[in-house]
């Protein structure tokens, strides 16, 4: 039985265990129970599900503060556990307005024994993400006014902006790779990103979780001087840290006390509507990093071809997914323009609520998206109410050749500029 079968079988062994969990909670007219790090939280009901991964409202019974916990299974052990803290990593990494802080972690021991679980504990954002908007516009009969719709693209942006222009310690070893290979920076890149804050060990464990305001500066990120918390997680029995956890806060640590920074561009990878969550200031916050990698990956023969459009065809959303991960090409390099297709696409379904590709012509006509995808088939609809200019800024993210698209400063100029058109 190949590896993928047996992935997705284990897969619909887990989401039964927690559609299971979840449904008993709400017969019984009670929530389930789960204590992680020390504290224990009520599980009020599923707020969404994807992968190997659930997302619920969880209570602390103590603080009585809620929160979303993101529970990813990893039945595979060391290796799935590693895979799931790769999320962990970039949501501490990438320290922005616009991208979700987590606010703890923990891994933990699977109960019935196959695996692990990690959770992580999450911000509640009440209004849900641009998908939930899109979808009371269709139910409603409205749609989003331009000038809002563009805005929210913009914050998204930024927070793109944030990864494509990350830059790392010199020297320092980074996940789903050796060292950052130096680059020449571009404009805007040399903004460095802002240092996290350090609290002491010995803090009550209520000052754990961030107070209900916040910081002000996008959330705490609970690190000692020299390690970050990922690398130190409070560790109860039956809980784990992954290999190589030690040896990275040590070159992390010492990397930063140089100052020296190169350009390592990261890649989302998973760019779509359900992935930006609206806060209730109506900021958009990005989040999910389960798929993002570096940015730029050489693809020097068939074999690794074929691998990156296995993890694109696993991780990145079908509808929104770059032509040049369906048919990776040999002696190319893949890089952050997969992200500004995404992006496109992302503002077409705000507008229009579906993606450019998955429309009724294509799928009633028997049309495959794979092909409207790899050949840039797509129309505005002929009633559409939105100006010249977004539609030249869609227009311009979704080109087939990745080096026909602008890069993330250049859709924030034109962004801006749509918007002072709007004015």
């Amino acid at each position: 039985m190949s590896g993928g079968l047996l992935r997705a079988l284990d897969n619909l062994k887990d989401q039964a265990k927690d559609a299971v969990w979840a449904l008993s909670s709400c017969l019984c007219q009670q929530s389930a129970k789960v204590k992680i790090n020390g504290r224990t939280f009520k599980i009020n009901k599923v707020l969404g599900e994807g992968g190997f991964s659930f997302v619920y409202l969880a209570q602390d019974e103590h603080s009585g503060r809620q929160f979303a916990l993101k529970k990813i299974r990893c039945p595979t052990g060391a290796e799935g556990v590693k895979e799931a803290m790769r999320e962990v990593e970039a949501m501490r990494r990438f320290r922005h307005p616009n991208i979700i802080r987590i606010l703890d972690s923990a891994v933990v021991q699977d109960p019935d024994g196959d695996g692990k679980i990690v959770y992580l504990f999450l911000p509640l954002y009440k209004r849900g993400n641009i998908q939930d908007a899109i979808n009371a516009n269709v139910v409603n009969g409205t749609h989003f006014p331009e000038q809002e719709m563009v805005r929210l693209f913009k914050g998204t942006c930024e927070a793109v902006r944030a990864m494509h222009t990350y830059r790392a310690p010199i020297g320092a070893t980074l996940p789903n790779g050796s060292a950052g290979a130096g680059s020449s920076s571009s404009a805007g890149a040399a903004r460095n990103q802002k240092p996290p804050q350090h609290h002491d060990d010995d803090e009550d464990d209520d000052e754990r979780f961030p107070q209900p305001e916040g910081d002000g500066e996008g959330g705490y990120s609970y690190e000692s001087a020299s390690v970050p918390l990922v690398t130190r997680k409070r560790v109860e029995e039956g809980d784990s840290v992954f290999p190589g956890d030690e040896e990275l806060g040590r070159i992390q640590a010492q990397a930063q006390h140089t100052g020296a920074t190169e350009l390592v561009p990261y890649a989302h990878r998973d760019l779509k509507p359900g992935n930006i969550m609206i806060a209730d200031d109506g900021a958009p916050i990005l989040m999910d990093f389960g798929s993002t990698i570096k940015a730029r990956v050489e693809i020097a023969n068939r074999s690794q071809a074929l691998v990156q459009q296995d993890i694109a065809a696993e991780q990145s959303t079908m509808a929104y997914r770059a032509p040049e991960l369906y048919d990776v090409k040999t002696d190319t390099t893949l890089d952050e323009k997969v992200d500004i297709w995404s992006l496109g696409c992302t503002l077409f379904a705000m507008a229009y609520s579906h993606s450019p590709f998955e429309n009724t012509q294509i799928t009633e006509q028997g049309g495959s998206i794979a092909m409207a995808v790899m050949n840039a088939q797509y129309k505005h609809p002929a009633n559409s109410a939105y100006s010249q200019g977004f539609k030249d800024l869609v227009d311009s993210t979704l080109k087939a050749d990745p080096k026909d698209r602008p890069d993330i400063h250049k859709v924030i100029e034109m962004t801006d500029r749509v918007l002072q058109s709007l004015a």
